[in-house]
């Protein structure tokens, strides 16, 4: 582990980092010296780790998954995991012992001084309330302007009609924007991120990046970010602590490419002209603009395309969690409904989304075992004493040991509660998994663990995957098929190979 500065950190930061290796002499607003998390009786959840944190700085957070980034973050605002406690070293914060702070002085050092996003942050937006509203709800000025204000300064358009819609009618990469502007519109002094550019394409990424460091220059913001992207980091950190895990061994499965590609005779999963519309202030913003998809049995399509061009949409009308406005949808040829509610048991069954945050699928409450438990009971008919049998078995195809079926999700990691999402949707046994972003947040030997895992379960189930990724490499590694999407529409459609060669530019 190092803490250190970053050798690309060659910007004219005030009292930051030199790039012959001298350090900042501004009294620290951060300083943790060899902290270490666990559950008692239970696993590590960050190693011992020392670092400090400077005002009008970005210090990144790297490592593995499992290493833990996440942990370190909710450690420095005083909200660690359920069951986890500090095991050793010290942690001060602002000039406050966070671990010894009174509850009600550790609420308002949130509310006044410390602002956190975290890898998901559109669940922490109320659905019900508008963006405007949002922002307004936590600001120290709540006026219009200086709402407005917020927006623009994430890079957001006040313009047509967003600061009036609601979370679910934003793509996600407005999302993350809007839960940042809700952090700043707070003030801060320091403001924790976890993975900020997740699920974000790279022309977003790069802007993600430019604003960061504005708003560390501008505003003497000390920023502490857990990033597995290297070009984010190269681009605007200025201290790097890198973080490191025991590494646990895993045979890779041998990827067997199709070499023919797609069946032409398959029927599978169809949609057809579907559009989706989202009504705003003056008019309406169509997410989905007569699109056409079809991922045919044991295929692997790709879903690609900027923010908001209606990726994550599309895989909600395919599972029935929104009801397309206009088109029809098929399964094997046959009518299939447009919502969950208006499908069969084996529709159901048949068709199983991951979400892009683990945490959608899996109740923080309950512990892996009953995570897994439940679509057993749903769709697998199993007697009651088969259960654990086969919930260690689902845990075995996504290479986690059979005792992880104790754990609750705040005791794994962010690769780990994904591989727990994806045995949950195989648990119903599948003929379709659609996959939204899955390894956004990962680290990339997670994120090629997982491609080769899902690889693996295709080959041996004949199971059809459709992903969704602003990972073109893994797009091209991983899928036969590609449909390209922008601005809702759908652009082009093809194989992999011509559209998408070596994960590079799109073309067509």
């Amino acid at each position: 582990m190092s803490n250190a500065a970053h050798p690309a950190a060659t910007r004219d930061v005030p009292d930051g980092p030199l790039a012959d290796g001298g350090t900042d002499t501004s009294a620290p607003l951060v300083t943790v010296t060899g902290l270490s998390v666990r559950v008692p009786g239970g696993p590590v959840l960050l190693p011992p780790t020392s670092l400090t944190v400077h005002a009008a700085q970005i210090t990144a957070l790297t490592g593995v998954s499992g290493s833990g980034k996440t942990t370190l973050l909710r450690a420095l605002l005083g909200h660690l995991p359920a069951g986890a406690a500090i095991a050793s070293g010290t942690l001060d914060v602002l000039g406050h012992d966070i671990p010894a702070l009174a509850p009600e002085a550790l609420r308002q050092l949130r509310r006044t001084r410390l602002a956190y996003v975290g890898q998901d942050p559109g669940s922490a937006l109320n659905p019900r309330m508008r963006v405007r509203q949002l922002i307004a709800e936590t600001a120290t000025d709540p006026s219009e302007r200086a709402v407005l204000g917020l927006l623009r300064e994430v890079r957001l358009p006040t313009d047509d009609g967003l600061p009036d819609r609601r979370p679910t009618a934003i793509s996600g990469g407005q999302q993350r924007r809007v839960a940042l502007a809700r952090a700043l519109a707070r003030t801060p002094e320091i403001l924790l991120l976890d993975e900020p550019t997740a699920g974000l394409d790279p022309a977003l990424r790069d802007e993600i990046a430019q604003l960061l460091r504005h708003l560390a220059t501008t505003r003497g913001l000390a920023i502490v970010m857990a990033c597995h992207d290297p070009e984010l980091v190269a681009t605007c950190a200025d201290r790097v602590v890198r973080l490191s895990a025991p590494a646990r061994a895993r045979v890779p499965a041998p990827r067997t490419a199709s070499p023919t590609g797609i069946p032409d005779k398959a029927v599978g999963i169809a949609a057809r002209s579907v559009s989706v519309v989202f009504p705003h202030r003056g008019g309406a913003q169509h997410a989905l603009d007569a699109v056409d998809f079809t991922a045919p049995p044991g295929s692997a399509t790709g879903i690609v395309g900027p923010s908001g061009s209606g990726k994550t949409t599309l895989l909600r009308v395919l599972v029935g969690l929104h009801r397309a406005d206009s088109g029809t949808l098929t399964l094997d040829g046959q009518p299939l409904a447009g919502t969950a509610r208006g499908r069969g048991r084996a529709h159901h069954r048949r068709i199983q989304l991951v979400p892009q945050n683990p945490l959608d699928a899996l109740n923080p409450s309950r512990t892996v075992s009953a995570a897994l438990a439940r679509p057993l009971r749903l769709h697998g008919g199993l007697a009651r004493d088969r259960v654990p049998e086969r919930i260690a078995e689902l845990l075995e195809q996504v290479e986690l040991p059979a005792d992880f079926a104790r754990r609750y999700p705040a005791e794994l990691s962010g690769g780990q509660r994904q591989r727990v999402s994806i045995a949950r949707a195989l648990a119903t046994e599948p003929d379709f998994l659609l996959c939204d972003e899955i390894t956004s947040a990962l680290d990339p030997d997670t994120a090629t663990g997982v491609m080769e895992l899902l690889q693996r379960l295709r080959t041996e189930r004949h199971m059809a995957i459709a992903l969704v990724s602003h990972e073109p490499h893994l797009v091209a590694a991983y899928t036969d098929t590609v449909h390209l999407l922008d601005a809702g529409r759908l652009t082009a459609h093809g194989p992999t190979a011509t559209l998408l060669p070596e994960g590079g530019a799109l073309h067509g």
